[in-house]
Formats: C-alpha cells, sequence, structure tokens
C-alpha cells in the first residue's frame, strides 16, 4: 500500500480507487481505519471519480507520531492532497467531516466539500454530555483503560447497554480496541462541541451536508433528528452551504444511495 510522509514525518497511508477524472479524498470517522469509506469509494470511482482513501494517523498502517494535535491531521490532509496531484474535492464522514472542514479553513488545496452527518452537539444536554464524555475519555484513555473509552463513546453515541454489551462479545471488539486511542482525535476535531461558527465562516468553497432520514437502531439514545439539527446548524455558518437529506439507513450512508449524489455535487 502506498504511503505519504507528513509534514512531522509520520507516515500516511492510502488507496486510490480510479485513475481518470476529479480527486476527491475520504476522510473517516470515529473508529475508522479506512474500511467504512472503501465501499463509497468504489462507487465514486465507478461515477468518474479518482478516489483517494486514506487511513487518518493511529489508524491501520498509518503511524501516529506524538504530540498529537489538529493541525498535525491537517498536514497529514495536506500531504495525502498533495500526492493526489496538488487539489481535490473532500468528503468527510461523521467526525471526519468536522476534520474536513477544519481543513479548508486552514487553506488547504481543496475545491468542493462534502459532509455526512457531522456530529457537532447544538443543545445544551448533548453539548453538556459531551464536556462529561470529553473528560471521562481523558481519564479512561490515561489510565490505559481502552473497554471503557469505547462504551462512553458508545453511550454518547446513543447505544443502549444491552448492544455495549453484545458489541464487547463481538469478533470486531479486539479491532475497536486498537483504534480507542484515536476516539481523543476525533474528540479534538469536534472541540467544544457545537459547529465552530467563526471559523466556518471562512469556508468559501460549496459545502454539501448530508443526513439521513431513518432512525440508526445503534443511535435510539439520540435526540430526534440530532444529525439533521447538527447540520442546520453547521449549514448557518457556510457562506455557500447546501443540504441534502438522503433516505439512508442509518449513520454509515448506503454508499449506492450516497455516490450518485455526492457525483453530481462535484462534478457540477
Amino acid at each position: 500500500m502506498p504511503h505519504v510522509t507528513s509534514a512531522d514525518g509520520t507516515a500516511i497511508g492510502y488507496d486510490r480507487i480510479g485513475d481518470d477524472g476529479p480527486v476527491v479524498v475520504l476522510v473517516g470517522g470515529g473508529l475508522d481505519d479506512g474500511s467504512e469509506n472503501a465501499p463509497l469509494g468504489e462507487h465514486l470511482a465507478a461515477a468518474g471519480l479518482a478516489v483517494v482513501n486514506y487511513r487518518r494517523r493511529g489508524r491501520g498502517d498509518s503511524g501516529d507520531r506524538p504530540p498529537y494535535a489538529v493541525a498535525r491531521e491537517v498536514e497529514d490532509l495536506a500531504a495525502v492532497i498533495d500526492a493526489a496531484g496538488g487539489r481535490a474535492h473532500l468528503f468527510g464522514a461523521s467526525s471526519g467531516g468536522a476534520l474536513a472542514l477544519e481543513a479548508a479553513v486552514a487553506g488547504l488545496a481543496v475545491d468542493r466539500i462534502a459532509v455526512h452527518e457531522v456530529p457537532y452537539l447544538v443543545d445544551e444536554p448533548m453539548v453538556a454530555a459531551w464536556r462529561g464524555y470529553v473528560a471521562g475519555l481523558d481519564a479512561a484513555l490515561g489510565r490505559g483503560d481502552r473497554d471503557e473509552a469505547l462504551r462512553l463513546f458508545m453511550r454518547l453515541a446513543g447505544s443502549p447497554e444491552e448492544q455495549i454489551a453484545a458489541a464487547e462479545a463481538a469478533p470486531v471488539w479486539p479491532a475497536l480496541r486498537e483504534l480507542a486511542p484515536t476516539l481523543r482525535y476525533d474528540a479534538a476535531c469536534l472541540g467544544a462541541g457545537p459547529p465552530p461558527a467563526d471559523r466556518l465562516a471562512n469556508v468559501t468553497q460549496p459545502v454539501l451536508l448530508s443526513t439521513g432520514v431513518t432512525v440508526d437502531p445503534h443511535s435510539a439514545g439520540l435526540p430526534v433528528d440530532f444529525f439533521g439539527a447538527a447540520a442546520d446548524a453547521a449549514a448557518a455558518s457556510l457562506p455557500n452551504a447546501h443540504r441534502l437529506t438522503v433516505e439512508v439507513a442509518g449513520h454509515v450512508a448506503d454508499p449506492a444511495l450516497l455516490a450518485p449524489k455526492l457525483a453530481a455535487f462535484y462534478t457540477a
């Protein structure tokens, strides 16, 4: 698998899908080592786009040189874009969408940006829950308790306790434990919780904010239309925002449904 070297010397792994058409870089969300976006990348490549799907630092074959800062992740993305030809569109899933927007704020060579269900917090109870989560996450990871870090994340995401217990017993849990330290990185990308209105106001590129209309059983504990409200709040601060609601099942969008919408946006 190819790698690029970020500004601090960290090796960042990526895959390229398709060689012709506009370049789109896929930015993964929480607990994703790049595999979650891979099916979407295949659909976008079939639609005539050159797709780069990279592993954020600390995930898969990408390195993780300390100390962490969101700026380092922006530098990682800059290195990926440079290797892909110097300019690119972006797609960010969940917290990866927050990182994609921060990259635009930082002035990276990006054109159109699409983000799906960025979990910004828009009401005081959820902001308070976010503060408690960040503190609990730091404490759990500080004492090396990756299992508790994952439980905290799942509770914040609205998962019932029985689903958390089932996840702990599932074969995927050890892989999630490996990724648990990167939950801090996703938390840093989301900052204080609400959309950062002052920074988003500086994003002049067209931004598509998509959300689903179906309820994810794994997020049953979240407020009704949590992601829609978050997208609307972020869109209000973006100078060139476009909202899209897609008939998708769950927080991870069906690539067969989302990809045509994204392709149309990127080639408009």
